[in-house]
């Protein structure tokens, strides 16, 4: 039996999607990893190391070993703010955006898998893919 309700799409979406990511070449990010990530690239406005702890409710060094992970992956780079030395920015790379470009595919792909694996897309499902689809064009 599934602890899961037979109606909870967004979880089937987001197992599928997960197990996906971790069956390929690449990036296998943790949770943090991933929030860190995402917020750096939905958001507009630049994102800094202090911005990020605050914005996640999580301490600068669990942010600091998060973008050290990600930097690792090429999928942020960190630079030193021009305005205020003392603050550290975080910007989006070229393999950052392919990864989002990625995940909103394998994210897409989830949610209109028959049989169980994902139900089709509901309209929340297309609803939560809508920024990451905007932020990878």
């Amino acid at each position: 039996m599934s602890f899961l309700d037979e109606n909870d799409d967004l979880a089937a979406v987001l197992r599928t999607a997960i197990v996906e990511l971790v069956r390929r070449d690449g990036a296998d990010l943790s949770a943090r990893q991933m929030a860190v990530f995402l917020t750096c690239y939905l958001e507009n406005e630049a994102q800094t190391v202090r911005g990020l702890a605050a914005r996640l409710n999580v301490s600068k060094p669990a942010i600091t070993r998060a973008l050290d992970r990600l930097t690792e992956f090429d999928l942020v780079r960190r630079k030193a703010d021009p305005l205020d030395r003392r603050s550290v920015l975080v910007q989006r790379t070229p393999a950052g955006a392919t990864y989002l470009r990625d995940l909103r595919a394998i994210l897409t792909d989830a949610a209109k898998k028959p049989n169980g694996t994902a139900p089709a897309a509901t309209p929340v499902v297309e609803r939560m893919a809508m920024p990451m689809m905007r932020a990878a064009h």
